[in-house]
């Protein structure tokens, strides 16, 4: 009788046995075959059966860890805020970044100690007048001299001082901006954080306080009372810049302007008259300003004149006119007990800063 391992029948003849065959145990003859027990299950017994014939793997969770989704959130919106506010605002380096400050203001009114000069023609006037020598509009603010600094380059120094020229003439020498309401050339200079200030002493109705004061902007005269006698506009100014602290340019100014005047809506001509206007202005200008050409003006003095100390000049100027005189009565009254108002203040013109008389 075979052993364990071998066929039913025994060994077939002719074939090794025992340990001399080593693939002994995995070949099956054809006695082995029909000895095996075949079974079939029923149909019963193939629908109760409950035991798969394949064993079912476990899910594998191809997602990522629930802590890992969150961090991914984070890092995505973080740089889509990173973005955002790079667009919106410009980068300014935090270091140095400080407020801008608001503009404060003083305009003083020059009243006149006799009647205006007058002259039909308004070269004669320019003539016999300090401004005899003064440039015509732009060309009396020229660029100084200019070198780099001990952290601003040769260009951003350039820039500052080209900065404050724009500024100076789009509110000074603009015929829209002189004898209109438009404000938006010297708007588009200013540096957003002073738009509201802008727009708030420019808009009307603005506080007495010495930080709405329209003219402190801008030269602006009242349209019904006069108009321009056909001649260019005088100019003689200067620029001066420094570096104020590793982060900020100051450019000083103080350019003075010289314009012929006449009455609004004259039927015939009507004899002509200078007013003057001399501005003190401070400009302030850190990296993005220059970046972007627009300005911090922080300091603003006004003497303009022939005026009449007893009316307003912080909105628009009343020029006097040729052969008129200065109406009695001081500058409007200062409240001391006000906590920000301004000091009403009023000077005379000297003699000599007015068209000489015509020689006889």
């Amino acid at each position: 009788m075979g052993g364990p391992g071998d066929p039913p029948e025994g060994t077939p003849e002719g074939t090794p046995s025992g340990a001399e065959d080593e693939y002994r145990s995995v070949v099956f003859d054809e006695s082995f075959v029909r000895a095996a027990r075949l079974q079939e299950y029923s149909a019963r017994e193939r629908m109760t059966d409950h035991t798969p014939a394949v064993r079912r793997r476990p899910h594998l969770r191809r997602s990522l860890p629930r802590q890992a989704l969150f961090l991914l959130l984070l890092i995505v919106i973080a740089f889509a805020t990173a973005i955002y506010l790079g667009v919106r605002t410009p980068y300014r380096d935090a270091r140095t970044l400080r407020p801008v400050e608001q503009l404060r203001t003083t305009v003083i009114p020059l009243a006149p100690t006799g009647k205006v000069p007058g002259d039909s023609d308004p070269a004669r006037l320019y003539a016999r007048s300090p401004a005899a020598a003064y440039a015509t509009g732009a060309e009396g603010i020229p660029l100084p001299a200019h070198r780099s600094t001990a952290h601003f380059s040769d260009s951003q120094v350039v820039a500052a001082l080209t900065g404050a020229r724009d500024y100076i003439v789009a509110s000074s020498l603009d015929p829209e901006v002189l004898h209109g309401d438009r404000t938006e050339a010297v708007r588009a200079l200013l540096d957003p954080d002073q738009l509201d200030q802008f727009d708030r002493s420019t808009g009307g109705h603005a506080p007495a306080d010495g930080r709405h004061a329209a003219t402190g902007w801008l030269v602006r005269f009242d349209p019904r009372r006069v108009e321009p006698a056909g001649a260019p506009i005088r100019a003689q100014g200067s620029l001066q810049v420094v570096e104020t602290d590793p982060s900020t340019l100051e450019v000083t100014a103080d350019p003075v302007l010289v314009y012929a005047l006449r009455p609004a809506g004259s039927a015939a001509p009507a004899a002509a008259s200078l007013f003057t206007v001399r501005r003190e202005l401070r400009f302030r200008f850190d990296r993005d300003d220059l970046r972007l050409h627009q300005v911090q003006l922080v300091m603003s003095t006004v003497q303009a004149g022939p005026l009449s100390c007893s009316e307003d000049a912080t909105a628009r100027f009343r020029p006097l006119l040729a052969g008129q005189s200065a109406r009695p009565g001081g500058p409007a009254g200062t409240d001391p007990y006000a906590p920000d108002g301004t000091v009403a203040v009023c000077g005379s013109l000297a003699p000599d800063a007015q068209p000489l008389a015509p020689r006889s």
